[in-house]
């Protein structure tokens, strides 16, 4: 699995073929949420898009209306920011700079909770303990592959954290 380093004022990490294919598809996902699949019903997008005021509906809803647009655009260039940096199609190296590694980690940030509310993983769950059970009722479900790929993420997004925090 790919670890980022940084290398003077760059943070680096070789991909192999499968990592980038993830990336491209998971990256490629979150913007079809925000563009084509924008819908405010779906636990997800509530998920990236909390309500401001719980308690005020027409509180939220305007302060959706002057700041979601602007909101949704940066998350959709975030995403944009891994497709843009991934090697075309095969594995390789990706090289970043600060602004480039922070949209990176928000943008990691926004799949994983997506994906989190997809498999109703809470703030307690133990991820280790999850996927064992899934590998155990099914190792070749789904499940299995879609908790690889949330686990993954989260590897991905520590290990650039840590690469910017050094």
């Amino acid at each position: 699995m790919s670890m980022f380093r940084r290398q003077g004022d760059r943070y680096v990490a070789t991909f192999a073929v499968d990592e980038v294919r993830v990336l491209r598809k998971v990256a490629s996902e979150v913007v079809g949420l925000l563009t084509d699949g924008f819908d405010h019903t779906d636990p997800v997008v509530g998920r990236l898009f909390p309500d401001a005021y719980p308690e005020d509906p027409a509180g939220t809803a305007e302060f959706r209306r002057y700041t979601e647009g602007d909101l949704k655009t940066a998350k959709i260039d975030q995403a944009g920011a891994i497709l843009a940096a991934l090697p075309d199609s095969a594995g390789g190296e990706v090289r970043l700079d600060a602004e480039a590694a922070e949209a990176w980690l928000r943008a990691l940030n926004d799949a994983r909770l997506a994906m989190g509310v997809r498999l109703e993983i809470k703030d307690g769950t133990d991820l280790g303990e999850e996927l064992d059970d899934a590998v155990a009722e099914d190792p070749t479900s789904s499940r299995v592959f879609q908790l690889s790929v949330y686990a993954y993420l989260g590897y991905l997004q520590e290990s650039l954290l840590n690469a910017l925090i050094d």
